[in-house]
């Protein structure tokens, strides 16, 4: 957890250097980019690191051929963003993206060789050493960045980042396994490996598509400078749930897919991560809605004031995912993968009308047609997942009141005090202590009026076990099942 909160004040602290050192414009450019190699991205890793996790038992030769699969679909993607290069620039009228496309697609290969490395140390719960790489990654990702804007690359100060932190992960994974690839031998089981990783792959990249066609339609439509405010709104408002997703995510599908057998401890690990997952979303939701315009100034600067309608309106989406990401823990640890893609299928579509009806309203439009069609979505799609997986609909609803009812009153409590001391303060501390008010109301109500405080204790000292744990040292075989 320690981890995370690392990451979480890395992104945001670079976020906010980079946007005093950037233009909209030049994070406009490089959102045209990552747009397209976002979904080369999904390919990199074909499901395989899941595979790896999630299955009983995997040998050191299965290991191995996915190793060399994932190594090759990394080079192919990197053959991919050359060919595509052209057509970018082509369809967005700008010269710049040719190389920027070709650099940035040289970060496929440095991730795919350390896919496999980084699935072992989830594999045997080696989560202390992942969130050690992980942190070492995004501080020289950040640096790199950030040194090479105030030298005045512009937008190429993004791309280096961008390169820079697969390169350290992939060496930090490496490191820690010590596992070397060998020959590889599929056992006959590889064929089912690769439909399992497909299956997840396809998910993924009607995900993707779904979350990205946004920032296609405004940059084709609106331009880079749009492009740019909407991008770093969307950005910000996704930071919360991306870290929160990540430091429980990766725990939870592994611990899940070893509970499999036993249904009783399968519901209340379940149940639990989830709740924890809540009680962090909801009130950092309820403080993007009520405080944007101070966070935006804080954090992105005063050339970003335009962004802080958006990221009002794309608020919503953050408890939306809240509520819907733990349903991938539960589908994909239970191999319930095909079911997550018919989901996905089904959101998709819908998002994306919501991105067109909203699209010629401006980046202000789509994102209120985003959050809309992500807000209209929760109720089906739980009710979906949860079929006949052991854990109920009402079960999975109890928890969202507690948390939700003492976000309201800290919203409340929160916005009387920055309305007394709106011009008093500047930015900063109005913002500092609206969020601290907002944080303390929230905390006391929910442990006290919500009668959640044994709960979130017992839950808070076996999650410090449970992360306090030595790592255990990798075997000289990568078989896994032990």
């Amino acid at each position: 957890m320690c981890a995370q909160a690392a990451n979480f004040v890395l992104r945001v602290g670079s976020l906010m250097v980079l946007a005093r050192l950037l233009t909209p414009r030049e994070y406009g450019l490089f959102g045209m980019v990552t747009a397209i190699t976002g979904v080369f991205a999904l390919f990199r890793d074909a499901g395989l690191s899941t595979v790896t996790i999630q299955r009983p038992t995997i040998s050191d030769g299965q290991l191995s051929a996915l190793f060399w699969l994932n190594l090759l679909v990394g080079l192919l993607l990197a053959l991919l963003c050359v060919g595509a290069a052209p057509l970018l620039v082509a369809f967005y009228g700008e010269p710049q993206l040719f190389w920027v496309t070709i650099v940035t697609g040289c970060a496929f290969p440095l991730n795919a060789a350390g896919i496999q490395h980084s699935a072992l140390l989830q594999r045997h719960m080696r989560f202390g050493a992942l969130a050690a790489i992980d942190v070492a990654a995004q501080i020289c990702s950040v640096t790199m960045g950030i040194a090479m804007a105030l030298l005045g690359f512009g937008y190429w100060a993004l791309v280096a980042a961008a390169l820079t932190l697969p390169a350290v992960t992939t060496t930090g994974t490496w490191s820690a396994t010590r596992w070397v690839p060998g020959r590889p031998r599929g056992e006959g089981e590889i064929g089912s490996m690769i439909r399992f990783g497909g299956t997840l792959t396809l998910n993924s990249l009607v995900v993707y598509v779904a979350y990205n066609v946004d920032k296609l339609l405004i940059g084709r439509v609106w331009g880079a400078d749009a492009l740019g405010l909407y991008g770093r709104a969307y950005q910000l408002v996704n930071i919360p749930t991306e870290n929160l997703n990540s430091a429980v995510g990766g725990v939870a599908v592994s611990a899940l897919s070893r509970l499999q057998d036993d249904p009783g401890r399968f519901k209340n690990y379940f149940l639990r991560a989830y709740s924890l997952v809540l009680a962090m979303t909801i009130p950092v939701t309820t403080a993007c809605a009520c405080f944007a315009e101070d966070i935006i100034v804080v954090v992105l600067g005063q050339q970003w004031t335009n962004a802080a309608g958006v990221f009002t309106i794309l608020a919503p989406t953050i408890v939306a995912f809240g509520v819907l990401n733990p349903m991938v823990w539960l589908l994909f640890s239970t191999g319930r993968v095909s079911r997550s893609l018919h989901m996905a299928l089904v959101i998709a579509p819908t998002v994306i009308l919501g991105y067109v009806i909203g699209l010629p309203y401006g980046p202000l439009g789509v994102a209120l047609g985003y959050s809309a069609a992500m807000t209209i979505l929760i109720a089906p799609m739980i009710t979906w997942g949860l079929r006949d997986t052991g854990i109920t609909v009402r079960g999975y609803v109890a928890v969202l009141g507690p948390p939700f009812l003492s976000s309201l009153c800290g919203a409340a409590v929160g916005l009387v005090v920055g309305r007394l001391i709106a011009d008093a303060l500047p930015a900063p501390q109005r913002l500092a202590l609206e969020v601290g008010v907002l944080s303390v109301t929230y905390v006391i109500v929910l442990l006290s009026v919500g009668g959640q405080r044994s709960f979130y204790y017992d839950l808070a000292r076996d999650l410090l076990t449970s992360w306090r744990r030595q790592d255990r040292p990798h075997p000289s075989r990568s078989d896994a099942g032990s």
